[in-house]
């Protein structure tokens, strides 16, 4: 999809890149992360309105450090480097950077000189997040200096003829309370970048793009009956209408009922062209005896491909495969676009999929957050019990028995997982927990049930609260729930006799366990 007005995000690595983008979106404007390597001509063609440079866990002081195409400063499109981007930008226009004999972390008080252009609506003084070991001493000829720390003399610069921008802080994270109005004060006003982006424009221009690239051909729609592939089939649904095939493929990693309620769902309540194919077998025979989570989520994204290229014969020539892949699948899996951060999993429909199939690959929903995959389903009329789905993992079950898979051990972790989410529901915290599930760990423990010793299996409560699944915190949920929720797995799931709750947040650790 082509975008007129938006802003580019170059990656140096920052864990807070994604917040850039949906800071940048909630201003009402396209954002999309590009890497640094990127080059001032193929910017200067995809005319972006606005730049912002990332922060990043180098530093511009090192002979390695990662440096953009310095005529990007050139093409008269207004940048604004955050963090590193900001020791960037004075390095690239002769200032200096050294490293700081105190690295300052955590919040600060922003004291500024000038509330016109980048602090116009805030106070004097602000708190600020700070997360850095360099800091700027000098700035570059042609700069003003904009606001102060304690710490850092250089807390945001300016270079007014040029609309170049640099803040050593974090304005994309939530302990910068007006971050977003200075988001919002480069993206509106310093780049001029109108409202264009909201989810009633995305539906209109995904529609005449599918209907566009599709002509006449069908398409084949992975779904399977979460949030993302429900609201993409809906979309298909109504872009070609009876030239979508739904196919619903049950590998036997499903929560409980859940093949019954997506048949009479879709099939009912829709009246989608739905295909149902039960591969169960196919797919714990390819996943025996393997642990490795990467292995897994390879081997069940090559399987679903053979099994839509199997299954789709008989259905007429089919040239596009539909998925609903985000954002942070993307982002997740391609190490941010070819930035210097780490690749945290292959995601079975991004970096899972074999490189060579006989269908071409759709994705519409490649450039969205969940959240507003759920605004594109309200759009589009679906119901709230759809649209606040939490969220289920492509492979499924797989990616939650830690170890090897086993018919048993699925049997146990669905039957806990399903208790879990029922008292959820009783408790009515659904909606505002953002996922919550059961794991299967490879650990037997001993117990005494019955005056008699057990040594069974071990069940781990996960429950996060989140905006887009990129970040999340544990969820704060009471004892006496946790207490009833451990009472019932234990003793309604025969071989378990022991319940932990899982307290990390992400980062450092990821919501799902593999």
């Amino acid at each position: 999809m082509k975008h007129k007005n938006w802003i580019a995000i170059l990656d140096f690595g920052s864990q807070y890149t994604h917040l850039i983008a949906r800071r940048v979106r909630e201003c009402g404007v396209y954002s999309e992360i590009v890497p640094y390597t990127i080059t001032a001509k193929r910017i200067a063609a995809r005319k972006p309105t606005g730049i912002i440079l990332s922060g990043g866990p180098s530093s511009v002081t090192s002979r390695k450090s990662p440096l953009c195409d310095r005529n990007i400063f050139t093409l008269g499109i207004p940048v604004l480097g955050i963090c590193y981007g900001a020791q960037l930008i004075a390095k690239s226009f002769g200032g200096k950077v050294a490293a700081s004999k105190k690295r300052e972390y955590g919040s600060a008080t922003l004291k500024i000189r000038s509330r016109g252009s980048l602090f116009k609506n805030l106070k004097i003084i602000e708190k600020v997040w700070m997360s850095h070991g360099d800091k700027i001493i000098k700035v570059p000829k042609g700069f003003a200096v904009l606001a102060s720390t304690n710490s850092s003399r250089v807390a945001a610069m300016e270079n007014k003829r040029l609309k170049v921008f640099g803040v050593q802080f974090h304005p994309e994270v939530v302990h910068t309370p007006n971050g977003k109005k200075i988001v919002y004060n480069f993206v509106r006003r310093i780049s001029a970048c109108p409202r264009s982006w909201d989810m009633r424009s995305f539906v209109k221009n995904a529609i005449d793009d599918i209907r566009r690239l599709v002509g006449k051909e069908k398409v084949l729609c992975a779904l399977s009956g979460g949030v993302d592939s429900s609201v993409l089939a809906t979309l298909l649904s109504k872009a070609i209408g009876k030239r979508l095939i739904a196919m619903f493929i049950d590998n036997g990693l499903l929560r409980k009922n859940e093949r019954r309620a997506v048949e009479k769902r879709y099939k009912q309540h829709y009246r989608i062209n739905l295909k149902t194919v039960g591969a169960e077998a196919l797919f714990l025979n390819a996943l025996r005896k393997i642990k490795d989570p990467e292995r897994k989520r390879k081997v069940i994204g090559k399987t679903f491909i053979d099994i839509f290229a199997k299954e789709s014969k008989g259905l007429g020539r089919i040239k596009f495969l539909a998925q609903g892949t985000l954002y942070p699948d993307v982002i997740e899996s391609r190490s941010a676009f070819g930035g210097p951060s780490a690749t945290i999993k292959t995601h079975h429909n991004v970096g899972g999929l074999p490189k060579k199939m006989k269908f071409k690959l759709m994705e519409p929903f490649k450039e969205l957050f969940k959240d507003e995959v759920r605004l594109v389903g309200k759009e589009l009329g679906l119901p709230d019990k759809i649209i606040y789905r939490q969220p289920f993992p492509g492979p499924g079950l797989a990616v939650r028995i830690i170890g090897n898979i086993t018919t048993e051990r699925l049997k146990i972790l669905r039957e806990s997982d399903a208790i879990l989410i029922e008292e959820i529901k009783r408790a009515d915290v659904y909606k505002s927990v953002w996922q919550s599930f059961c794991v299967l760990l490879p650990v037997k423990t001993v117990g005494v049930m019955g005056d008699e010793r057990t040594y069974e299996h071990t069940i781990v409560i996960r429950a996060v609260t989140s905006a887009d699944g990129m970040t999340a915190d544990w969820a704060r949920l009471p004892y006496k729930f946790l207490k009833n929720v451990s009472n019932r797995i234990v003793n309604e799931v025969k071989g378990v006799n022991r319940v932990v709750y899982d307290v990390s947040s992400k980062p450092p650790a990821t919501i799902e366990w593999e």
